[in-house]
């Protein structure tokens, strides 16, 4: 699939600073009470799809050992800490990639005046990876959000306790089961279940409440209860502002844009399988040039951007969302750090991610798409 991946050469003279890509070698803080799950190997695969593909278009891309092999995805990719942060600067990296989840507080910030960055703010993601925040940031900007509220064992400031609740309390909130339960911190679709009735909400809530990983609790004490929308599902990915290229012509745009939406399907008890457990070429496909002048999808492709205006990103987001029962689109999750896997290195062929997806959509391959993005940021600063 990715003979294309040799045809995208970068000038020497038109090349960025070198290039190192960082996994997450760090694991979240805990904050609010929960650790957000770290993915197993730490987006390794996706970063190691991400620099060799960089080093196919003629980019400088610096790596741990001197021949990476393209099947070992730990030659292509440093550590998020201190020390590999330090290993890939004195390697000659001047540009790095956060593939990785980035907080306060982490190594990345003591050298963001020394490099650039590929990546959102640290403090960006550490605010909007709440699930609750975001919600209700985006509702207080306008934005349609899927009705929603906080729900933990006993009620407190700002939460309905489950051990109380009754339908009368979540319809003057606009909830009607069927309901989605979910982390306010999660990764995936880890511990979001959709639930039908009272009874069952309660003893999921509880289930997931008591949930214990690493000697802590899993999900934290407080859950987010969404309305279910049982309408088309959307992925939208919104670009940063920035000095893209788009249809050969530079564009130096100030304000967010977005790549063409993919429709999910084949959900699993209404909720969309983990990219690791189904290929995402398995339930997901863009939307095609006539579907997209649909107004219904020129309005959500607005509000996305409109959200991530808001929320000042500086690199890719995915936002998904579905349709309510007039059609409407509503926004019910937003992701500061999506999957950026892409094929190229040998036996990937199928590992697209959502974001990859888009991008081919509207004329980019994987190479094309991460080249893009390392340019713009290096003309950035």
């Amino acid at each position: 699939m990715e003979t294309e991946t040799h045809r995208e050469r970068i000038p020497p003279d038109e090349a960025p600073a070198p290039v190192a890509v960082l996994f997450q070698a760090l694991p979240a803080p805990v904050i609010d009470g929960v650790r957000k799950p770290t993915k197993p190997g730490g987006y390794a695969d996706s970063g190691a799809d991400i620099a060799y593909a960089l080093r196919e278009a003629g980019c400088p891309v610096v790596t741990p050992v001197a021949n990476p092999d393209p099947r070992v995805q730990e030659d292509w990719v440093f550590g998020d800490d201190a020390a590999g942060i330090a290993a890939a600067r004195a390697a000659g990296a001047r540009m790095l990639w956060a593939n990785t989840v980035l907080f306060t507080g982490h190594p990345l910030e003591a050298v963001l005046k020394d490099v650039w960055v590929v990546g959102q703010e640290p403090r960006t993601v550490e605010t909007f990876d709440d699930k609750g925040v975001t919600n209700a940031t985006l509702r207080r900007a306008g934005c349609p959000v899927a009705a929603s509220v906080l729900v933990s064992a006993c009620a407190a400031p700002g939460r309905l306790g489950v051990d109380r609740l009754a339908a009368a309390d979540l319809e003057a909130r606009g909830l009607r089961f069927p309901l989605m339960l979910k982390p306010l911190r999660g990764r995936g679709s880890q511990g979001v279940v959709r639930v039908r009735g009272l009874a069952e909400l309660q003893e999921v809530a509880r289930r997931l409440l008591a949930a214990r990983e690493d000697g802590g609790p899993r999900f934290g004490d407080t859950l987010l209860l969404e309305q279910y929308l049982d309408g088309e599902e959307l992925t939208v990915t919104v670009m940063p502002p920035g000095a893209f290229e788009r249809e050969g012509v530079p564009d130096g745009g100030l304000s967010p844009w977005c790549l063409p939406p993919v429709r999910r399907f084949h959900h699993q008890d209404g909720v969309a399988p983990y990219c690791g457990e189904v290929a995402v070429l398995d339930n997901s496909e863009p939307l095609s040039p006539s579907a997209r002048r649909e107004p219904r999808v020129q309005a959500l492709v607005a509000e996305c951007v409109r959200a991530a205006r808001v929320l000042d990103v500086a690199a890719p987001i995915r936002i998904d969302c579905r349709s309510d029962e007039l059609g409407t689109f509503q926004l019910f999750d937003l992701n500061l750090k999506p999957n950026m896997n892409g094929p190229g290195r040998p036996g990937r062929e199928r590992e697209d991610s959502l974001v990859a997806l888009s991008a081919r959509a509207f004329g980019w391959s994987f190479t094309q798409l991460v080249v893009q993005l390392t340019r713009q940021a290096w003309r950035r600063r």
